[in-house]
């Protein structure tokens, strides 16, 4: 696998925990700061294309092409209105995917046969946004990705599936990426004011220690109007919190890359 670039996976098995955003506000931080930043949208529903403005109609060549070996990086991404950003985007077709390939040897390594290219290094970060279910499509993010970067949403349930979430992680780093390692947890949806949100965020310190990240995503009205628009929130409302947290989110992912690198 190369080296040159930072591949994230950026996945949690449960749905609504702000999965997409963090993917999209992310990227466009990381861009925003100087990194050329594509994502891959491995969710047949297409958020995190329709939250970059891509029209549907514009999609004429998709994730599932890229992930079958029909078309290439370079044919499948497209610029976005972010400078340094790009995005291969999803279309329905990828329902289809699991069936198609579930014969083949290879089944789990399409993916990063697809961006273990030379041109794949034209990007410094490669975030791989994943469907809200462990199916063939994230196996093949985790496949392909150094590390996986989990949102986790401040409620009651949450530790519940972040250690089901980390026993995947655990089952595909012994059998299909021994490489694959978490690169942090972040805290979705965060409300001061409730105490079960303080608590969420002092047990999932207490359980993973520096693998969470210091910067909590606070509940924004404005980071959940964005995507209607087609913009990332950090265009959308530079200065309301939800955007200021997904830079200083930005800010963190770099740090522990430059760390990583230094040991």
């Amino acid at each position: 696998m190369f080296e040159k670039n930072r591949i994230i996976t950026i996945a949690n098995q449960k749905g609504g925990v702000g999965k997409t955003t963090t993917a999209i506000n992310l990227a466009t931080a990381l861009a925003a700061i100087g990194e050329r930043v594509l994502i891959v949208d491995l969710d047949p529903q297409g958020n995190a294309s329709t939250g970059l403005g891509i029209e549907r109609r514009e999609r004429k060549i998709s994730s599932y092409d890229l992930l079958m070996g029909y078309n290439s990086v370079a044919e499948t991404a497209l610029e976005t209105a972010v400078p340094n950003l790009w995005i291969v985007p999803s279309t329905m077709d990828l329902l289809g995917f699991e069936m198609e390939i579930s014969q083949s040897s290879d089944r789990a390594f399409k993916l990063r046969r697809a961006l273990n290219t030379d041109e794949a290094q034209f990007y410094s970060y490669i975030l791989l946004d994943c469907p809200p279910s462990f199916n063939l499509l994230t196996m093949n993010a985790m496949a392909a990705a150094h590390s996986v970067l989990v949102p986790l949403q401040c409620e009651f349930f949450a530790l519940e599936g972040l250690s089901q979430l980390l026993e995947t992680v655990d089952q595909v780093r012994r059998t299909i990426n021994p490489a694959l390692d978490i690169q942090g947890i972040v805290l979705t949806m965060f409300d001061a004011r409730n105490n079960l949100a303080q608590q969420v965020v002092s047990d999932v310190r207490t359980y993973l220690g520096d693998k969470v990240y210091h910067t909590l995503i606070p509940r924004n009205v404005r980071v959940s109007e964005a995507p209607s628009y087609g913009k990332p929130a950090i265009l959308y409302d530079l200065k309301c919190a939800g955007s200021q947290a997904y830079l200083q989110l930005a800010s963190e992912v770099i740090q522990r890359e430059r760390r990583r690198k230094a040991a």
